[in-house]
């Protein structure tokens, strides 16, 4: 097999992990200490990887306006992306939480109506539609009554985190700094918030060091240094849409680990509905080339690439 698609596959393994780590490591630390000792881990692994390729010094080669920008999407992501996610986590079944995360994806085409200007087509509608009703259909379980059972305000943070992570990409579309860097700064410009965050609504000191190598976990291998593997698999391709289209496994991998790992029994209606979502992502992505001609819009498939 070719490295890109070890590269590629070890990945989306990886990324198949977050939902069971981030559930198991709630159960020592709440979402706040999460998200501070996660970016930790992230900003040390990160750092190491740009020092190893010999590109540290690439950080402070910035202009001035560029690092505000980072500032602002240090901000978004990973501050409250994620403080969104595990919040999420913390209220809602894995096996619920992961697929409504998954459709980032229609919510940045969505966004990207009124920011960028560009056109929704036919396709794009459908496929909203048909991811939508995927969400509908594993948050209510089939019917209204599973509904009430799941907690509302997961729900919508959930949903929410979708649009965070949308305006993420739009907001660093027009940035040119290396990836990894930029990945770096990020983290970097969003520890202050996330201490503050930490020592303002819960405390750094652990109650339990049990979760602490969870929270390295998902710092490492959900937040970091899978961000490098999936650039480098896509660049080591002839074909970077046939590497991108290995992300779709992540989700379905990802039940096993529920399943096996958490213990959730994963419900007939939670299949059906990530189909739905899988099958509105993957008619948008294949019809992504025809919409709009401009520079923008290229940059933003760019982006999208990087991540889906």
């Amino acid at each position: 097999m070719k490295k890109e698609y070890l590269l590629g596959l070890l990945t989306v393994l990886l990324w198949s992990t977050s939902a069971t780590a981030f559930k198991l490591t709630l159960g020592y630390m709440d979402p706040v200490q999460l998200l501070f000792y996660a970016t930790l881990a992230s900003t040390v692994v990160v750092w190491a990887i740009l020092a190893v390729q010999g590109k540290a010094m690439l950080i402070f080669s910035l202009k001035p306006r560029e690092y505000r920008i980072f500032l602002v999407l240090g901000f978004l992501n990973p501050f409250v992306y994620y403080l969104m996610l595990f919040k999420a986590y913390a209220l809602l079944p894995a096996q619920v939480a992961q697929p409504i995360n998954y459709t980032w994806p229609v919510m940045l085409s969505l966004l990207s109506v009124p920011l960028l200007r560009q056109r929704l087509t036919r396709i794009d509608l459908t496929a909203t539609l048909v991811c939508y009703s995927g969400v509908v259909l594993v948050s209510t379980k089939g019917s209204l009554a599973g509904f009430r059972s799941l907690d509302p305000i997961g729900i919508i943070l959930a949903v929410s985190c979708t649009v965070i992570w949308a305006l993420y990409w739009i907001c660093s579309i027009r940035i040119q700094a290396e990836p990894i860097v930029g990945l770096f700064l990020c983290f970097v410009f969003s520890l202050p918030f996330t201490a503050a965050s930490c020592i303002l609504f819960s405390q750094l000191w652990l109650p339990d060091v049990m979760g602490l190598p969870g929270a390295v976990w998902v710092g490492c291998f959900e937040m970091g240094i899978t961000f490098v593997t999936w650039l480098t698999a896509l660049k080591l391709s002839d074909n970077a849409g046939r590497v991108a289209n290995l992300i779709f496994l992540t989700p379905f991998v990802s039940l096993v680990f529920i399943r096996f790992l958490l213990g959730e029994t994963i419900y007939v209606t939670t299949f059906a509905g990530l189909a739905l979502i899988v099958s509105g992502l993957l008619m948008q992505k294949v019809t992504a080339p025809l919409s709009g001609d401009h520079h923008e819009s290229r940059q933003l498939r760019r982006k999208k690439k990087s991540r889906f």
